[in-house]
């Protein structure tokens, strides 16, 4: 059987004007009688913060199919808790309803999903303790009757945040979980002044991003290729203080040599954010070669903060 490198085929090549060795060749079948070695299928934790809300992972081996698949699946099919339905009992404030229940719907919330059953579609707005969650809102500003605080503060609940949404716990809710209120407690919904007033009933069930964006969990969840960069030739003082410059901060650096000059290298071509201002240089464009692997996919999910993101990706 025939032997075949693909080497030359597993990279994209960022050129001047164009990008070249896009098409993918890396499926079995594509070359009659070519052998190809088995692909080492792996994903690698790159990053986690403290409160496991931002994750940055690296697939590798993987087609770009499967790749797009995750962060399809992440923004549109994995269900989240949100408000649907808001009550207007009062609301003389200057923000219309349509508006003020779009805003109180696109709040995320700390409900863990898994908690509750899909909503039946005919099933009554109150719901049941297994498929709705209910809050209140009651807020009204009044003018500060402390006439020494009244330069400072003239008036009292003259900013409607999150932390006045108050839940109300439906049958046994309260014993199965901690509040599933907002994520944070100072979003802000609404100004007010005397004479303002809200009082709103809101129940929040269950969903998907497919039915509407309020129920992704993800603020974002994004991938791209891993650059690669090779440097040609060797560069020197001047010339490598451009070529630096040309690349995304803490890519490359500046080696002393023996000779007392600096000598541009690569330091971590991870971060390159595949600008080619290189190619606004004459004399260096040849010096560098600007690629990213094919199957080599940096992927960074940021969660609204309803659900962790090692939640979300799990290894």
């Amino acid at each position: 059987m025939t032997e075949f490198s693909f080497s030359s085929k597993s990279k994209l090549t960022l050129k001047e004007f164009e990008i070249v060795n896009t098409s993918d060749y890396n499926f079995s079948g594509h070359f009659a009688g070519v052998k190809q070695e088995p692909i080492e299928l792996k994903v690698e934790i790159i990053k986690v913060d403290e409160e496991g809300m931002f994750l940055e992972f690296d697939m590798i081996g993987y087609d770009p199919s499967v790749a797009n698949a995750v962060r399809r699946l992440l923004i549109s099919d994995v269900p989240s808790m949100a408000i649907e339905k808001v009550y207007n009992y009062q609301n003389t404030s200057i923000m219309q309803d349509e508006v003020l229940a779009h805003r109180l719907g696109l709040i995320p919330l700390k409900a863990d999903p898994r908690l509750f059953k899909w909503k039946a579609e005919d099933a009554e707005d109150e719901g049941t303790e297994e498929d709705t969650l209910e809050f209140n809102l009651q807020i009204k500003c009044k003018s500060n009757p402390d006439k020494n605080a009244a330069l400072a503060e003239p008036y009292i609940d003259s900013k409607a945040f999150t932390k006045h949404i108050k839940w109300v716990p439906k049958g046994k809710q309260a014993e199965l979980m901690s509040d599933p209120g907002p994520v944070e407690d100072y979003i802000l919904l609404n100004k007010l002044r005397p004479g303002h007033e809200m009082d709103l009933k809101l129940f929040a069930v269950k969903g998907s991003g497919r039915d509407h964006a309020k129920f992704s969990p993800v603020a974002t969840a994004f991938y791209r290729l891993h650059p690669e960069i090779t440097i040609n030739r060797d560069v020197f003082d001047d010339d490598a203080m451009r070529l630096l410059k040309s690349f995304t901060p803490g890519v490359i650096q500046l080696e002393p040599t023996q000779d007392g000059r600096k000598k541009a290298a690569v330091i971590d071509s991870r971060n390159d954010m595949c600008s080619r201002n290189i190619f606004r240089h004459d004399d260096l464009k040849d010096a560098v070669t600007l690629e990213k692997k094919k199957d080599h996919f940096i992927f960074n999910v940021e969660s609204t903060g309803a659900i962790k993101s090692t939640d979300l990706v799990d290894k």
